[in-house]
This record gives structure tokens, sequence and C-alpha cells, in this order.
């Protein structure tokens, strides 16, 4: 192989590189953003109305569901509000969501995120 040659590969190889860092780098950041606005807003305002209506608390809790996007994808946040609603409502069929082991995991999976986000944010 030329030395010619040998710079070629050297650069194909480093541009294929590059690009699937790129790429890399671009579902990374696609999976951190899979949280849609309003969710975010929504927890955000809730977290404010339990911590107080100000610029700090704006950053706290800001940060707190940024953390929170960051451990947890879209889906699963999403499956432990779902199940921590179902698990406030009264009667015999719901109470299965307060017991049910697939349940309970789901819902710890949030708490630990949060434990997380409030360690890193407050």
């Amino acid at each position: 192989m030329s030395f010619a040659a040998a710079i070629g590969l050297v650069s194909t190889l480093a541009a294929g590189s590059a690009i699937a860092q790129d790429a890399g780098v671009r579902a990374m950041a696609d999976r951190l953003n899979d949280y849609p606005t309003a969710a975010r807003a929504d927890y955000v305002f809730g977290c404010m109305a339990a911590n107080g209506q100000d610029q700090k608390s704006l950053r706290n809790c800001s940060c707190s569901i940024d953390v929170i996007a960051s451990i947890l994808p879209y889906e699963k946040y999403e499956e432990a509000e779902t199940v921590l609603s179902l698990q406030q409502a009264s009667g015999e069929r719901m109470s299965a969501f307060k017991t049910m082991n697939m349940a309970t995991t789901i819902v710890a999976d949030l708490r630990r995120a949060q434990a997380e986000a409030e360690m890193l944010c407050f």
C-alpha cells in the first residue's frame, strides 16, 4: 500500500469515526431531550408550588427535571406518573396498583431519579 493510499484510508476511517461519534452525540441528545416541553413545565410548576414561587425555586426545579430526564427516559417517567395517579384513586380495582411488583418498581425508579435530582439541585 502506498503512502497516499494509507493516508486516504486513515482519512476515511477518521471521517467514519467522526460521523459515528456525531451520531452517538445526537442520539444521546435526543434521549436527554425526549421530555415534551409541557411535561417539563408541569413538573416545574408542581415543584415550585411545593418549594416556593421565586427565582431560586425556578432554577432548582428546572435543574431537577433535567436531572430526572438524564436518568429516566420519558416513557418510563410517564409510566411512573400514571401509576402514581392510579395509586391515589380509591377502590378495589385500583388497589392492584399499590401492591403490584411492576408498579412499585416503576415508581421506585422515579423516586430514585428524584432523590438524585434533589441531591444535585437543592
